[in-house]
């Protein structure tokens, strides 16, 4: 590690994001925010589309994460449109055909059907007549016709960022370890650090701010993805991070290697006048993390806990079906979890198919500002079921789903907002976030949620 005071060039770094859906979809994290899938998972829930409702069968725990992986890669690769596909278009030149091929991408399946008020054919005319000289400005020009959308999780991806992803998707890249949120000035931080990774042994810590990797810089349009897309990388390249701390910038340069994230971790507390408290803090959702708190549950009910904390807090989301399944396991049965709702109008409702392991236990939610997508659809679930006291400060406010699709002659890829969430009540949480029930510190120890909390907040659910 070196301080300077100058950003430092060639360096790359590594987290293990997982594919965040965008959802949020953690790419051995996003948001982050974010490939998504149509993927539905869990025992404990339904899903209800134009009154029609698909039960999801209980799968092996490998089969669910094989169909995860075979879905992920569809959306991801089976997306990218054939070369055959784009050679209808004519007297175009090849540049012209990638330009045309974005926009159409877009006009399928952005949200936003006004295009931020836009008229979005003639914007069509605009782009796809300019003389490229080269795909180089072809691909500056994608970039700048997508930025006219207004939506800062709609972007173009070149191709280094979109094989990226498909490397992440696929498990062929490793990592430093640390996860990656935005902290309320928008800046983008290191949320937390994984235990003896390479980013802990370097000495990143908490709270950090990405000033610019392996030669990219951040400002305040960046998203955590676009951290994360530069950050991963081949298992044992040499990848480098400038950072500032107090002021103070920091140059690492560290070695990627495989990690695996632990996403769920527990404990058992204590608190005056309450009791054995058993508290589960999720890093972010996955396709197993319901199977995981729910065994965590049990095991701290057998060790006498009568309470419990589930701290979200720094969690950016992960898979949307990840924060259905663990909700669900708090929730009776014919409860709202959430609704997505697409470019169409269409409403898919997501709701408790039985009844949870544990439905009358005291819970407080305990979440902050970074706290994100699928970890704010877990949030809402249980505060707007009235199953749960959200403590801590307002949430982050990322409520709409992205999609990733290839271009043609591997000219990159896209990211585009397709659709957005809504809570149990119908509010619409993007860029608004959850206010809490109630306001309390959240710099406490991730050891020690409690410190965080009152015994007072602890309430049985209104229906117990």
């Amino acid at each position: 590690m070196m301080d300077r005071s100058t950003s430092m060039k060639g360096i790359y770094f590594l987290l293990l994001v997982s594919v965040r859906a965008a959802s949020g979809f953690i790419l051995a994290p996003s948001e982050t925010t974010v490939l998504h899938t149509s993927y539905k998972k869990h025992r404990y829930y339904s899903s209800r589309t134009d009154d029609q409702t698909t039960v999801w069968s209980m799968m092996p725990q490998k089969v669910r994460q094989a169909f995860l992986t075979a879905s992920l890669c569809i959306s991801l690769i089976g997306a990218s449109p054939s070369a055959g596909s784009a050679a209808g278009y004519g007297s175009m030149t090849d540049e012209q055909k990638v330009v045309a091929e974005a926009w159409r991408l877009v006009d399928n399946s952005f949200l936003d059907r006004t295009f931020n008020g836009q008229d979005w054919f003639q914007l069509r005319q605009d782009y796809v007549k300019r003389k490229y000289k080269n795909m180089d400005e072809a691909h500056a020009a994608i970039d700048e016709m997508v930025a006219t959308l207004g939506d800062k999780y709609t972007r173009y991806l070149s191709p280094s960022k979109y094989q990226s992803l498909v490397d992440s998707a696929t498990g062929t890249l490793a990592g430093v370890g640390v996860e990656i949120s935005a902290n309320k000035l928008g800046q983008i931080i290191a949320s937390d650090v994984e235990p003896n990774s390479p980013a802990q042994k370097s000495g990143i810590l908490p709270n950090d701010v990405f000033v610019e990797v392996d030669g990219t810089r951040f400002d305040s349009r960046s998203t955590p993805d676009d951290v994360a897309l530069q950050l991963r990388g081949p298992e044992g390249s040499k990848v480098g991070v400038v950072m500032q701390r107090d002021g103070k910038v920091i140059d690492f340069i560290l070695e990627r290697k495989p990690i695996k994230i632990t996403s769920v971790s527990s404990y058992l507390s204590s608190a005056p006048g309450l009791g054995k408290v058993g508290v589960v803090r999720i890093k972010s959702f996955s396709a197993t993390t319901a199977d995981t708190v729910a065994q965590k549950i049990t095991d701290h009910e057998a060790k006498g806990a009568n309470a419990f904390v589930v701290d979200l807090r720094g969690n950016p989301g992960g898979l949307l079906p990840g924060g259905v399944g663990t909700a669900s396991l708090f929730l009776e049965a014919d409860k709202p979890v959430v609704y997505v709702v697409g470019k169409t109008g269409v409403v898919d409702s997501q709701s408790t198919l039985a009844t949870g392991i544990d439905v009358t236990s005291p819970i407080v939610v305990l979440v902050n500002a970074n706290t994100a997508s699928a970890a704010e659809v877990f949030t809402a679930a249980l505060q707007e079921n009235e199953r749960a006291i959200v403590a801590g400060e307002q949430t982050f406010g990322k409520g709409v789903v992205q999609t990733i699709r290839g271009l043609s002659d591997k000219n990159g890829g896209l990211s585009i907002t397709v659709a957005r969430y809504e809570t149990p009540n119908h509010n619409d949480i993007n860029n608004q976030g959850i206010k809490v029930d109630a306001e309390t510190p959240v710099d406490c120890p991730k050891d020690d949620a409690l410190a965080c909390l009152k015994p007072g907040l602890f309430t049985k659910p209104s229906s117990s």
